[in-house]
């Protein structure tokens, strides 16, 4: 797992007014703490920190330069805005070579199943410890051939050498179902477009009727 070095800036302002004001200077608010030291406010170059998201994965491992002084450190929150999805704030855990962290990694899906058979993907991520400066960025599964009923579940995924999995064991990651025959489709459309009767219809009364049943009266009365 490479890391990436950055170079950070210390903060001495806070408040929103002071965060808008770093982020136009190309840069994003941050904090790091962790191993019982003080929290250090920061500031970092968006645009290196923005590259170090896309090639190493969100568990990815910096190398932060502050006053000269290098810290590793692990991305553990990171807020972005919904519609820029300009980075707004940072979360930075302190770490140490051959220290055991708790992550959660993506799973990705390769290949495909067999023929009339549809992936269901039900966990996008599982809970690994693992060496800090050895982190996954992702795990593979291929489903290449798998039919249904053959679903594959967390004790089923390849982890990486010295990693432990924290998720369920029997946790289903992907299930797998038959795909639906032509004739069930076209059942169950034909199915959707047949009402149910409410109950019997056995006919409204007409106004010639209604104006007979009157004039028989009025001529009894009579």
């Amino acid at each position: 797992m490479a890391d990436f070095r950055l170079v950070a800036e210390p903060r001495t302002e806070f408040g929103k007014g002071s965060a808008r004001r770093t982020r136009r200077a190309g840069r994003v608010p941050a904090v790091m703490y962790g191993h019982g030291q003080d929290v250090v406010h920061l500031s970092l170059p968006a645009r290196e920190f923005a590259a170090a998201l896309r090639n190493g994965g969100t568990n990815v491992l910096l190398t932060v330069v502050v006053d000269g002084k290098e810290q590793l450190a692990l991305t553990k929150a990171v807020q972005r805005d919904p519609l820029t999805r300009v980075h707004e704030h940072v979360d930075l855990l302190v770490v140490r070579r051959g220290e055991m962290t708790t992550v959660d990694v993506p799973v990705i899906i390769v290949g495909e199943p067999a023929p009339d058979t549809i992936s269901n993907h039900q966990l996008n991520t599982v809970s690994l410890e693992a060496d800090a400066t050895n982190l996954p960025e992702s795990i593979e599964v291929d489903i290449t051939g798998r039919t249904a009923g053959n679903g594959i579940t967390a004790a089923d995924l390849p982890l990486p050498a010295g990693a432990t999995l924290l998720t369920d064991p029997e946790a289903l990651v992907i299930g797998f179902l038959g795909a639906p025959t032509a004739a069930e489709l076209e059942a169950d459309l034909g199915d959707e477009g047949t009402e149910a009767p409410e109950g019997d219809i056995v006919g409204e009364p007409s106004d010639q009727g209604s104006g007979e049943s009157i004039e028989a009266a009025n001529a009894d009365e009579a």
